[in-house]
């Protein structure tokens, strides 16, 4: 178990001319998009791995090539015009919440990577003779390939159609959620669902309330614990499915619960997922008579983990049943005495009894 690995890329940012495609479409008019690169654009596709476009060019002349190029749906969130490309790599980066250190953004020209390196020194650039080389790269090459992760485009595509969807509608934000018809499932997790449930701890990390990595070893041997617990909460709604969300690692204790992690997708935060998680528990645990101690480990990115604890009634304090637990460095406990809670209204909830 370590802790804040070298993240995986989670999206590339392509500039275009003589980069993503052969030639100036300004100058030239006509451009070319090799075999190679194109193979490399699906295989990153593939692995989970997004991609956006940051380019200097007329935008519906541009969109237009990709589209003809028949590579156009593999981008998300595209920025195309005559705005610093550190400007619009920040705006990509923005829209899918995604930290700095998560982007990668390759151009031909060495300026161009220079001001993006200078503005946003977390994001990785590369060379457009590094193209072809990508996919070999270890930053490129998550261990395992999900199912997930085969059809993360598709889940963040159908995200923006729900966005667009809460842009035009007039009424309160609750009764939006119900017009999803959103249906959240917490279960215990499988020998199948662990490469999701490994690879959410390690790419999440603005709600990952330790930033600790478990490793699929790790959790399988959990699985088999009688004393602890991995959950995995998965969410769809009529635009689709959300996927593998949040995971949670529970480890029993006579008289208290202790959350080990507790990490969802950014994605699902404004869903309100995380509290949906945080309530089902608290409920759980009220039911049972125990107490719940909340690991925390501040990181560079999770103040928003200990926002959610803290709202949900977690707080530092004496208690009695921190003597069951052995302590940690650099962990802070939060501890709360559970009472019952509703469950969701704006939602349906599919979970287990503990």
């Amino acid at each position: 178990m370590s802790q804040e690995p070298e993240p995986l890329v989670k999206c590339l940012v392509w500039d275009l001319d003589n980069t993503l495609w052969q030639g100036t479409l300004l100058e030239d008019g006509e451009v070319h998009l090799a075999d190679e690169l194109r193979t490399v654009v699906t295989t990153l596709d593939q692995r989970g791995i997004l991609q956006s476009v940051a380019s200097k060019n007329e935008h519906d002349d541009a969109w237009q090539r990709l589209e003809a190029l028949g590579i156009a749906e593999y981008f998300v969130h595209p920025q195309i015009g005559w705005s610093a490309k550190s400007g619009s790599v920040r705006t990509i980066a923005d829209e899918l919440s995604f930290a700095h250190n998560t982007i990668a953004f390759i151009d031909d020209q060495p300026a161009e990577r220079a001001e993006v390196a200078f503005h946003l020194p977390e994001v990785r650039c590369y060379s457009a003779d590094q193209a072809t080389a990508l996919v070999d790269l270890p930053e490129f090459s998550p261990a395992t390939v999900t199912v997930d992760a085969r059809r993360r485009r598709e889940m963040y595509q159908a995200g923006l159609r729900r966005k667009s969807t809460q842009a035009s509608y007039d009424g309160p934000d609750e009764d939006f959620l119900r017009s999803l018809e959103m249906e959240v499932r917490i279960g215990r997790a499988t020998d199948a669902d662990l490469s999701r449930v490994e690879e959410l701890t390690l790419r999440t990390s603005q709600m990952n309330a330790t930033g600790v990595h478990y490793s699929d070893a790790t959790l399988r041997g959990l699985l088999d614990s009688p004393d602890h617990e991995v959950l995995v909460t998965t969410v769809s709604d009529r635009f689709g499915p959300h996927g593998a969300v949040g995971v949670l690692l529970l480890e029993r204790h006579e008289k208290v619960w202790q959350l080990k992690l507790l990490a969802t997708s950014c994605r699902v935060v404004t869903y309100g997922i995380g509290t949906v998680i945080l309530n089902w528990l608290i409920d759980q645990a009220a039911r049972a008579g125990v107490h719940l101690a909340a690991d925390f480990r501040a990181t560079r990115r999770n103040r928003m983990m200990d926002i959610a604890y803290r709202f949900a009634g977690f707080e530092e304090q004496d208690c009695q049943c921190g003597a069951a637990l052995a302590p940690e460095d650099d962990i802070t406990r939060l501890h709360l005495l559970p009472s019952r809670r509703p469950a969701p209204d704006t939602m349906r909830l599919t979970a287990p009894d503990l």
